[in-house]
């Protein structure tokens, strides 16, 4: 490999430390007009007047925009249940109730406030558990119970399974709400362009996605609404889901002028989804030689308002709820409840880290009961490449988790010794204790569940007797992960040229086929496999003297299946990432304060196309995922956000991060991946949680059963025992 494997610089490098990236919030047009949004502010209310006269009077207000002033006024990224603009029910605190524009900023922000809305309080039902209860008001007509989806898994037969148990955990765990607090908050720009389409130059994270949900809610063609996307500041899943984007193109087809948003930080927090909170209730036997034989599971995940991506998370729960190990016997039942909290949706490991942090624990609290090291205990139940997953679906070729384990116990200082391993022993201070903890994790890649996968992509080669420049199209979105680099590295391997002369066309509609979303650890697999196969197609015609050579293609992925509704079984993914970590804390009892003295992530990337890239997913992973475990604390009280600013909502700096973090990287290829491509973006969050958990167990003798371990917290547990 000449490229491929190789850490070239990132093609937007330069053009982000130098400030040159133009972001959404950073573009205008003559004639630019502003829009503000009227948020609704309260958690469920049925609407009886929104009086917008006085808006309209005010100076500069060129138009406010109501439910009434919407062609097709739902959208939804999988159901089209949420108003673009509240026009019965207010059912979250982020629901929008009106839309000003304006020739200034400040004048649609003055005629923002005047707009009165009068309101009927309705009952607010913040809390999943409650909101399941018979006889409770429906947040939706049409979901009794206000289950807005349910999973079933059986394996096996679960009383035989627990009978051959000789030792049994079965506890509750909670997980909570996460704010993906990305740098760039949402906004855009919208226009006519020069032959007549709406266009709106935004951040997302699929632009056909985009396009499709705006064009249905303006009841256009889907070749009358343009999507493109410019440098993005982070996404994580947050913005898979439409923000801006329909009421900027409404403005901008109505008003036939350029129009502008940009959202404050606390517009961003209540107007975007967060990662489901959850509560998770397991039930495990094992033998008294630790293997596993019974696994008794029930999810309850808080939907929120709307159904964003609730459904598919939960669906992950058929081949997650038991992390990445071999049990016969599995009963597993799921709930995603509607509540009038903020939506439930899509962030960075999509359900798997929530599945992780009460999987691992079961483990670790079972290895505890059977005196067996963490590491023994998972190597005797983890996945090896004959396996079958609990949807008794086949475990794709290439598993690399024994490897993985045995890595980070030698990283992390424990020794084999024959008969088990035996983890270093640690220094102690009189108010300090440290402790080691261990878990493990596994990620699918694309959808799944029986949704057919591909990416397009075309690649076109230009010069005479030699390849000058390579022309990449596609519309796979980088919003800071590196994925243009990746692919143009893949592209100039095949084709034979240094990637700095492969020029990327990028996340526009009317140019470019659809390359399917930036998400489910999909993209560099996906779209990759599609810009390789046009490589390919490319240089053949190049080779039969074709100036310019043109390559084009849709790579289809093998079929999956969907569920069974009754037993839960299926093909579910084509390819799964895994990953190890271990943690070593300090722990000041006098306090509470935990410190992450040292991290070892050992992952599987199948192969490192830019290997710096990777190790750069693993560092920001695991620091996310400490804050999600430690420190960031989304508070809400009877459907209302608390923590609606980054000075109330706190997140890791760089004074937080662990002292030591090291990354290593075991390349065992994916037989599906470009060059044996797996995903990297999700897996190096998902194991930190549990392993923090085991080792404060480890250093305290004590176990916790929720997130985050904030001081207080702490310090409350080690007075109760």
């Amino acid at each position: 490999m000449q490229v491929v494997g190789q850490s070239v610089m990132r093609k937007d490098a330069l053009a982000k430390v130098l400030g040159q990236a133009k972001f959404a919030s950073d573009l205008s047009l003559p004639g630019m007009l502003h829009l503000k949004l009227v948020p609704a502010e309260r958690p469920h209310a049925r609407i009886t007047g929104i009086d917008i006269a006085a808006a309209k009077r005010q100076p500069g207000v060129v138009a406010v925009f109501t439910a009434a002033d919407v062609p097709v006024n739902r959208f939804g990224l999988l159901v089209a249940d949420q108003p673009v603009l509240a026009d019965e029910v207010v059912r979250f605190v982020g629901d929008k109730v009106a839309a000003v524009v304006a020739e200034t900023l400040a004048q649609a922000v003055r005629a923002a406030g005047m707009i009165q809305v009068t309101s009927q309080d309705l009952p607010v039902l913040a809390e999943p558990m409650a909101a399941m209860q018979p006889g409770m008001p429906l947040i939706h007509p049409g979901h009794p119970g206000n289950i807005a989806h349910t999973v079933r898994l059986r394996r096996g037969n679960i009383e035989a399974g627990f009978a051959q148990a000789e030792v049994v955990i079965e506890r509750e765990y909670r997980t909570p709400r996460q704010e993906h607090a990305f740098l760039e908050p949402e906004a855009g720009l919208a226009y006519i362009d020069e032959v007549g389409r709406v266009t709106v130059v935004t951040a997302g994270q699929s632009v056909h996605d985009d396009q499709r949900q705006v064009a249905t809610a303006l009841d256009l063609p889907l070749e009358q609404v343009r999507i493109v996307y410019g440098p993005i500041g982070g996404a994580f899943g947050g913005r898979e889901d439409i923000s801006v984007q329909i009421l900027l193109a409404l403005a901008a087809w109505k008003l036939q002028r350029p129009v502008k948003i940009f959202w404050s930080r606390r517009e961003s927090i209540l107007g975007h989804v967060k990662r489901h909170a959850m509560i998770l209730r397991h039930k495990w036997g094992a033998r008294r030689d630790g293997r596993l034989v019974a696994a008794k599971i029930e999810v309850i995940s808080d939907a929120g308002a709307y159904l964003s991506t609730s459904s598919s998370v939960l669906d992950n729960f058929l081949f997650t709820a038991i992390g990445p190990y071999q049990i016969p016997n599995v009963h597993l039942d799921g709930q995603a409840v509607y509540t009038n909290n903020v939506p439930g949706g899509a962030f960075r490991g999509f359900g798997s880290p929530q599945s992780a942090f009460a999987a691992e624990l079961q483990m670790a609290q079972l290895a505890e009961a059977l005196d067996l090291d963490p590491i023994t205990m998972r190597l005797r139940n983890c996945l090896r490449d004959d396996s079958l997953l609990s949807t008794q679906s086949p475990v794709p070729g290439g598993v690399s988790l024994p490897e993985l384990l045995e890595r980070c116990a030698h990283e992390i200082g424990a020794r084999d010794t024959g008969q088990g391993w035996q983890m270093p022993t640690l220094p102690q201070l009189p108010t300090k204790k440290r402790g080691i903890g261990v878990a493990a994790g596994m990620k699918n890649s694309g959808f799944s569940f029986g949704f057919q996968e591909g990416s397009e992509a075309r690649v076109i080669l230009h010069g005479q007797a030699a390849i000058d420049r390579v022309e990449l199209h596609t519309a796979a979105t980088d919003y800071g992960q590196g994925s243009h680099t990746v692919l143009a590295q893949i592209a100039a391997e095949v084709v034979g040229v240094r990637p700095e002369r492969v020029e990327m066309v990028t996340s526009d509609t009317a140019v470019i086929g659809d390359s399917g979303p930036a998400s489910a650890s999909r993209l560099t697999f996906f779209a990759g496999n599609a810009v390789r196969q046009a490589a390919e197609l490319a240089l053949s015609q190049w080779r039969n003297e074709e100036r310019p050579a043109l390559g084009e293609c849709r790579w289809t992925a093998p079929p999956t299946t969907p569920p069974d509704p009754e037993t839960g079984a299926c093909v579910n993914s084509v390819s799964f990432s895994y990953g190890v970590q271990a943690v070593e804390v300090e722990v000041n009892i006098e306090t509470g304060q935990i410190t992450l003295l040292n991290v070892v992530a050992v992952q599987d990337p199948g192969r490192a196309v830019n290997p710096r890239q990777v190790v750069g997913q693993i560092e920001g992973a695991v620091v996310q995922a400490q804050g999600w475990a430690l420190l960031e604390d989304f508070i809400t009280e009877g459907g209302r956000v608390l923590t609606d600013q980054l000075s109330t909502y706190l997140i890791p700096t760089v004074l937080d991060i662990p002292l030591n973090l090291k990354s290593v990287l075991i390349e065992k290829g994916d037989p599906l991946g470009p060059f044996g491509v797996r995903g990297v973006g999700e897996i190096p969050f998902i194991p930190l949680a549990p392993a923090i958990i085991c080792a404060v167990h480890d250093a305290l003798g004590v176990w916790f059963d929720n997130l985050p371990l904030k001081p207080e917290r702490v310090l409350a547990r080690l007075r109760e025992k």
